[in-house]
């Protein structure tokens, strides 16, 4: 008879045969599986209602829910401390971010406090459709950038220089030289100095006509990609269009196009540091965009990817 817990766990292990457990068995001891802790952040704008009663936020979190390998919450802008206190966040594995017209109310310092936790693999992130100009994304694309340039250059750092966007949130025109880009100058005493121009992080075009759109699967064994069919239709989203001004990414996965010829890089992956950011293009919250199966096997397939 084994006398406390301690003792039963150093000198017996239970095998469970067809439902039984013998006793005198030896087997390791169950390992409990860590949920996957996601937060989704949403701004949560009065025009999500034309096709998400409680919100695009609270509607993703509400599928995610049913997977039983997931642990959930919702939050928004007007929240405490927008949402995203760090009590919050050292919380969570995964913040998946919803963004569109209140962008340049969550400060630089918050970004770059979440691009710290990105770099050091605490939390990973997903940024959906507009949130391409959300401070988080915008943040990630510029120390991307800047890790680049100074992992590539030669150059002292003290002798380069980083230039953001002449306006933030400006849309590029088509013929602009594609960002981020470097400037090189050689000066008479020796000295080589670099003008590093960040990231618009946008694109010359868009257009909010909720035409379809096609997306093609890029990399079929990517895990993101696991059930998805070589292609599929979008049956109601807004249209991005090439060239997206943002760092070189690790891998592209899958892509859009519109029957007008557009088309766009929709699923876009990079490592920062030790962690993983995902890029998903479609959506806009006044199509249903989030409710059709491939958009959601994507957002709870890369929810299990991104953190592992």
């Amino acid at each position: 008879m084994y006398h406390n817990r301690r003792q039963f766990l150093k000198n017996t292990s239970l095998t469970a045969f067809s439902g039984i457990i013998l006793p005198g068995s030896v087997i390791p001891l169950l390992e409990v599986k860590k949920k996957i802790r996601i937060l989704v952040w949403d701004e949560r704008s009065d025009e999500q209602k034309e096709a998400y009663d409680n919100f695009l936020g609270n509607y993703i979190a509400d599928q995610l829910k049913a997977n039983p390998e997931f642990s959930v919450a919702s939050v928004g802008l007007d929240d405490a401390d927008q949402g995203i206190p760090d009590s919050t966040l050292d919380q969570t594995d995964l913040l998946i971010w919803w963004g569109h017209v209140r962008q340049d109310e969550i400060s630089p310092e918050k970004g770059k406090n979440i691009v710290e936790r990105i770099k050091a693999g605490t939390l990973a992130f997903i940024a959906l459709h507009s949130a391409h100009w959300s401070t988080p994304f915008v943040q990630a694309m510029n120390e991307i950038t800047r890790l680049n340039v100074l992992k590539d250059s030669p150059v002292k750092s003290t002798n380069i220089s980083f230039i953001a966007p002449p306006k933030q949130f400006t849309v590029p025109h088509y013929d602009a030289r594609i960002t981020p880009y470097t400037v090189e100058r050689k000066f008479p005493d020796g000295q080589t100095k670099l003008q590093v121009h960040l990231p618009f992080c946008c694109f010359p075009a868009y257009r909010n006509d909720g035409k379809p759109s096609t997306v093609k699967v890029l990399q079929p064994g990517h895990p993101i990609m696991a059930g998805l069919p070589a292609s599929f239709l979008i049956p109601q989203t807004e249209m991005y269009d090439e060239p997206f001004h943002v760092p070189a990414p690790d891998s592209v996965i899958f892509e859009e196009s519109w029957a007008t010829g557009e088309w766009f890089r929709s699923g876009m992956l990079w490592e920062l540091g030790k962690g993983k950011i995902f890029y998903f293009r479609p959506g806009h919250e006044t199509f249903p965009v989030f409710k059709e199966k491939n958009v959601l096997n994507i957002l709870s397939n890369a929810a299990k990817w991104i953190v592992a």
